[in-house]
């Protein structure tokens, strides 16, 4: 393939994939999105594989069968991986592109076919330098994502003495051997210093990932999808490689982007997310009433499945608020059909989705998506916090933080002042739970105990069907 023909080739899929960002803006552009999406990633590798950047056939075979076997990996995780278990897959992919990104730059170092000199050089060395240390942030704290998000380490921060102080320090080291890095006159003398650099930003990626907790886990997964596409980008320079470039920054632009919302979202500045986040015994007290040392802050009151059917019949307008729990059950389906049932008998439902509900970004959006719940009827949580007084039923079925009024009456609470959905204001809420514990921010939700609030405990998925048997 001619430079021109790649050239052009780049173009294309770079436009491809800014309509695929625009189309994954919207629930019902999303799918179109996907599309534009594979087909840049097609014309890009193909343009790359084909093109000048691969001045020998002798390689060929190596990369093909390269990409048959990572074809083939991601192609079997695509459908043996579960919904619930996506967060966590994507924690893994961005640790791999911050891999990729650490391997690229030692191999360029290393690689004495590129013969640089003056400017030049140290331009490329700084290329490489920054790559490494972002990838190797990237790679190390998207595995501790991945444990998190797993369950395989725990949700609790690691707040170690003095952190800030540890963080700074890795960053006059790294700053240092950057120092030494770039006067060095040959390549042995240049791998001592970039080694040192790799581990102190292996070690900074799993304290700053360790060091957050809880609710700000859908952050760090957004936060590491900025990483990654930083990363990409060094890549990209590194290999002289435009199209990287641009991917790379659309990543890295529009995972930024998007980390603001969700701190927005959270009433929470990017800073306080990085420097340990909720469900952190070392922030703010909580208030005694609702922590009391582990005991109940009041009287919760059940309902059975009978009773739930029978205020679901009466009511005429209900809000359903789904969380993680609803994932875990598998839930949505049985959702769906409840709420098939009730609009068939002219209840006006609707969904009510939190910014950080589930583990990731749009998480719950993705499981009523599968479910075929209508896109109309799901909306977003400024769109509805307003309709909760008019409301008859609200149901929350596994979720906990984003539901939790202690944000907005206990000034002393770690979540106080973030945006949750208000559904105890409805005439009557329901939530659905396995047990009494505690949602991932580790506090206790004072909307248990609410007079107008009723506990519907159990499997919300076998719940739900008999709830939904009970209707018909």
């Amino acid at each position: 393939m001619s430079t021109g023909l790649s050239t052009v080739s780049y173009l294309g899929a770079t436009i491809l994939f800014i309509l695929c960002l625009g189309g994954l803006s919207n629930q019902e552009t999303s799918r179109r999105g996907n599309i534009y999406g594979i087909i840049g990633m097609v014309i890009a590798v193909l343009a790359t594989v084909f093109g000048p950047h691969v001045v020998s056939s002798v390689g060929l075979p190596w990369i093909i069968g390269a990409m048959v076997v990572g074809g083939a990996i991601g192609l079997y995780a695509a459908r043996v991986v579960q919904m619930t278990q996506m967060p966590e897959l994507v924690a893994l992919m961005h640790s791999l592109v911050g891999l990729a990104a650490c391997l690229v730059g030692y191999t360029s170092y290393i690689d004495t076919s590129i013969a640089l000199g003056g400017a030049e050089k140290t331009i490329h060395e700084v290329e490489i330098y920054v790559g490494i240390l972002i990838g190797a942030v990237t790679f190390s704290g998207s595995v501790i994502a991945f444990g998190k998000l797993s369950g395989k380490i725990g949700g609790k921060p690691v707040l170690l003495p003095g952190r800030h102080l540890m963080n700074l320090a890795g960053l006059l080291i790294v700053i240092y051997f950057g120092h030494g890095f770039l006067n060095a006159e040959t390549v042995s003398q240049g791998m001592a210093p970039l080694v040192v650099m790799t581990v102190v930003s292996l070690a900074f990626g799993v304290h700053m990932v360790m060091a957050i907790g809880g609710a700000d886990m859908p952050v760090v997964v957004s936060m590491l999808n900025s990483y990654s596409g930083w990363a990409a980008a060094a890549t990209g320079f590194m290999l002289g490689n435009d199209l990287l470039i641009v991917t790379g920054a659309l990543v890295g632009s529009s995972g930024a982007i998007l980390s603001y919302i969700m701190c927005s979202a959270m009433n929470r500045n990017f800073i306080s997310v990085i420097a340990g986040g909720f469900g952190s015994d070392g922030g703010a007290p909580k208030k005694a009433a609702a922590s009391g040392g582990g005991e109940p802050a009041g009287e919760v009151t059940p309902i059975s499945v009978t009773e739930t059917a029978e205020l679901l019949r009466e009511a005429k307008n209900v809000i359903i608020v789904p969380g993680y729990g609803m994932a875990v059950a598998q839930a949505q389906h049985a959702v769906y059909q409840i709420t098939s049932l009730l609009r068939e008998k002219g209840v006006n439902v609707r969904f009510g989705i939190h910014p950080v509900a589930g583990r990731m970004p749009g998480h719950m959006n993705v499981l009523l998506a599968e479910a075929k719940v209508p896109y109309d009827i799901v909306f977003e949580m400024d769109e509805l916090n307003e309709d909760f007084p008019a409301t008859d039923v609200s149901i929350v079925i596994g979720a906990n933080d984003i539901v939790n009024p202690a944000a907005q009456e206990d000034p002393g609470s770690p979540i106080a002042g973030m945006p949750v959905l208000e559904v105890w204001k409805a005439k009557t809420s329901i939530v659905m739970k396995r047990s009494m514990a505690s949602g991932y921010a580790g506090v206790d939700n004072p909307l248990f105990y609410k007079e107008n609030n009723r506990m519907l405990f159990g499997d919300a998925k076998k719940t739900l069907e008999e709830v939904y048997a009970a209707l018909e």
